[in-house]
This record gives C-alpha cells, structure tokens and sequence, in this order.
C-alpha cells in the first residue's frame, strides 16, 4: 500500500487515476480547485489548492502533511489548462502568461512544495503533452509550457536521485473536461475546443485516447515495475507521436 497525493485528482484523467489506485488499496489524497472537488467528491479526503498561489500550495501541503504525518509515497500533477487555440501571432500577452503559470510555474511551485514530504524510495509523476515535442500550429504557450515540463522532469529527477524517481507521462488528446476549457475552469459538457474526429483519423489506434488510457501509465511509473526509470516520458498517442 503507498500513500498517493494526486494534484488535479478531481479532472477526468484524476477520478480515473484515483479510483484504480483506491481499488489497489492505496491511500490517496486529491488535491484541486474548491469547485472541482465540490462538482467530483471522492472516496478519499480532498484538499484546496491554487497551483497560481504559492501560499495556498504551501497550505496545502501542509494539510497532507497533517493527514500523512509519515510522509508521501507518490506524487501526481495533473493540474493544466489550456483553452485558445491561436496562431501566437494572435495571442495576447496576458493568456500567454496564464497558460505558463497555470501548466509549468504551477508544475514547479507544486514539485518544491512537495519535495520535503517525500518518503525515500519515493516516485513523482508530472503530465506533459506530445506538444511538447511534436509542435503543432495553434498551440504556442501551451506547448513551450509543456516542453518546461520535460525539462523539469529530468532536471528533478538529477536533483532527487537517488531517492525519488522522477518521470512524466506526455498524452496526446484525451476525451476529458480538459478539452472543454478544464475541470473546475469550465462545462464539462461544452463542445471540445479540438477536433476530435480529425485526432481519430491521423491516429494509427483509430481513436482518442480516454482517461484509463492515460492512468495505467501514471501507475505504472509510481510502482515498483519501474523502479529503475527516472527522468523518462512516457508517450502515450495510439501511434500518432513516434520520437
């Protein structure tokens, strides 16, 4: 049994990623925006944050620490929006600077914050995006936010060892409330900002991926099967990102 605190646990891939590490018999804590956790309560205790705010992270923290006085087992950040797809050309400079505190300061503050609670042989897990290597138009901010992310990853990963293992997971699309603006940011419901049709067709698997897609590698990476990978990402794209 591990202790895993999962930041984002209230999105679409986050419930899935919760429920399949609840039904292993791990302890997990969510942490998420108030109206995330509100909309998606789990069977698990659930925590405040702001990944924009260091001091509500901080705060946060320490009520994991509170809830896990022996320390953290496992780490995830899901947490990330993006909802403008433009030419950067087009892009003002205010969303520009959101995208990057929301997908990579945010990243950063969470991972610093964290770090002290981790318990020896532990295992974190960032999110970044085959944007993040496999540019494509539209995309701008969100892909160097994501790009900063596997930079983080490898550089934490140096940082930590060898006590914790630090990799990430890169997805490509996945049907969430992601792609509607963010869980928490927007309707669940609204019509996805990307063209989910288009994805179907340039993916070898001849589908978008779904949030269990997504959650078997997360878990993968925090067990013990992948006790010698650290600095690693994880493409997960039914075969339309083959670096």
């Amino acid at each position: 049994m591990s202790r895993v605190a999962v930041l984002g646990g209230a999105g679409g891939i986050g419930r899935a990623l919760v429920s399949s590490l609840l039904a292993q018999g791990d302890e997990v804590v969510v942490l998420d925006l108030p109206a995330s956790l509100e909309a998606h309560p789990q069977d698990c205790p659930g925590v405040d944050i702001d990944v924009t705010s260091e001091v509500a992270v901080a705060d946060a923290m320490a009520e994991v620490a509170r809830i896990w006085p022996e320390g953290v087992d496992g780490f995830v950040n899901l947490a990330g929006w993006n909802a403008v797809i433009k030419p950067v050309s087009e892009i003002p400079t205010e969303h520009f600077d959101e995208v990057i505190e929301g997908n990579l300061r945010g990243q950063w503050v969470a991972a610093k914050a964290v770090l002290p609670l981790m318990r020896e042989g532990g295992a974190m897990v960032l999110i970044s995006s085959g944007l993040g290597q496999f540019i494509r138009p539209g995309f701008g901010p969100y892909a160097m936010a994501k790009a900063g992310v596997i930079a983080l990853t490898k550089t934490l990963a140096l940082e930590c060892a060898p006590k914790l293992r630090v990799n990430a997971v890169g997805p490509a699309v996945v049907d969430t409330g992601f792609i509607r603006g963010g869980a928490g940011r927007s309707d669940e419901r609204a019509d996805s900002i990307v063209d989910l049709e288009f994805h179907k067709r340039v993916t070898p698997m001849g589908r978008v991926a779904v949030a269990e897609d997504i959650a078997g590698p997360i878990r993968f990476l925090l067990g013990p099967d992948s006790g010698f990978m650290t600095g690693q990402v994880l493409w997960v794209n039914g075969g339309a990102y083959m670096p």
